[in-house]
């Protein structure tokens, strides 16, 4: 298989895991996946400033800047294939 296939598969895998992952995970999962699908966030930071989980997802992502899209497929299909066990 070819990482677009595999990180397919790691994303439908993520939605049937065994148990919840915690936020932090969460966070990587969704950051990973953006920059693995989009690249560099280019988005402007969220404006309210009470919208705690819009901006904890604009910054996870933001951290990620830099990262080709292909090593954040890789990570991700290694982050989730870990949570699978």
């Amino acid at each position: 298989m070819e990482l677009q296939e595999l990180f397919q598969q790691a994303a439908a895998n993520s939605k049937s895991l065994s148990a919840k992952p915690d936020n932090e995970t969460l966070l990587k999962l969704y950051s990973l996946y953006k920059q693995g699908t989009e690249g560099d966030n280019n988005s402007e930071a969220p404006s309210n400033p009470f919208d705690f989980v819009a901006k904890a997802k604009y910054s996870a992502w933001e951290e990620l800047k830099g990262t080709s899209k292909e090593a954040a497929m890789q990570q991700y299909i290694d982050l989730v294939n870990k949570l699978r066990g």
